[in-house]
């Protein structure tokens, strides 16, 4: 593999008038796991869709794995593990049938990587693809993504339909096709999941990718929401008063508040009172960026 497994350079997308993806520089390594991170519509799957040559860029370029994404699309997607956000099958075949023949496709027997994947996501290959629920849908695309063990995975929102605890197995075996060597670049709007299996994120928003970061920044600046049930609940000032704490609402013996950054002060001072109960949660995705831009001034215009 080259330095570098993919490579983009001002790669854009028109639809007509309508911009799909502007200007989008990226780089992803060997043995790098790299987050694509955006609300719906900011444009990860047409950036997705123009690396496999699946739509052509209206201007920039794009190279997988050393190879140009549109004169050796062939080549490039012989070599990728990808799994599509809307991905189809032949639902009359059963799970091991479809994934046999896809298979077979690959120059290698990847009989024996399916059933240990399938093992391992619990997905039952006896049953037609039609019949299955879409979590198991979403276990059959997977383990076509990873049977053949490519260099390079590109993964467009891969953890839809599945539960936390396959969302936490998926997270296990992408970390281990990076720290064998291989590149992953994937997608998601899920700001936690990314913070937990990414070691880079690159953000866009309204087509434009407006940053690059490591995760333990991004982890700085996301923020979550926070509901605690207090014996002896203090003002809402007390809590105003935390750095990183803001949106405070006191009712009864409830405290909400959104937090952001370090969750050390807070938690020292709930810790003054009896906790009865306490909730942590990621904020939408969106609220997530109307606070990333305002901490760092990037409004659409300075972004782009």
């Amino acid at each position: 593999m080259s330095d570098a497994a993919i490579v983009t350079r001002g790669l854009t997308k028109y639809y007509g008038e309508h911009p799909g993806a502007i200007d989008v520089d990226l780089d992803v390594r060997p043995g790098e796991v790299v987050g694509f991170l955006g609300p719906n519509g900011a444009g990860k799957s047409t950036t997705i869709k123009m690396l496999l040559d699946f739509i052509a860029p209206t201007s920039g370029t794009a190279t997988v794995a050393g190879l140009d994404c549109r004169r050796d699309s062939v080549e490039v997607r012989q070599r990728v593990g990808f799994l599509s956000s809307d991905v189809g099958y032949y639902e009359r075949l059963t799970a091991s049938d479809l994934l046999q023949w896809l298979g077979g496709f690959r120059a290698d027997d990847c009989g024996p990587a399916i059933e240990a994947l399938a093992a391992r996501l619990g997905l039952d290959l006896s049953r037609r693809v039609g019949d299955l629920s879409t979590g198991n849908r979403q276990k059959v695309g997977l383990i076509q993504a990873f049977m053949h063990e490519p260099d390079v995975f590109i993964l467009d929102e891969p953890t839809a339909g599945l539960d936390p605890l396959l969302r936490r197995e998926f997270e296990a075996m992408v970390r281990e096709q990076a720290d064998r060597g291989a590149a992953v670049f994937l997608s998601s709007h899920v700001i936690d999941e990314v913070e937990r299996s990414c070691d880079r994120v690159v953000i866009i928003k309204d087509a434009r990718v407006v940053a690059h970061e490591n995760v333990a920044d991004l982890t700085s600046r996301s923020m979550r929401e926070i509901t605690a049930r207090l014996t002896g609940l203090p003002a809402a000032a007390a809590f105003e008063a935390i750095a990183g704490v803001s949106d405070v609402a006191v009712d009864g013996d409830t405290v909400h508040l959104r937090l952001s950054g370090s969750p050390d002060a807070l938690l020292k001072k709930l810790a003054r009172h009896e906790v009865v109960d306490l909730v942590v949660a990621p904020v939408d995705l969106d609220e997530a960026f109307l606070h990333y831009y305002r901490d760092t001034g990037a409004g659409d215009d300075g972004a782009r």
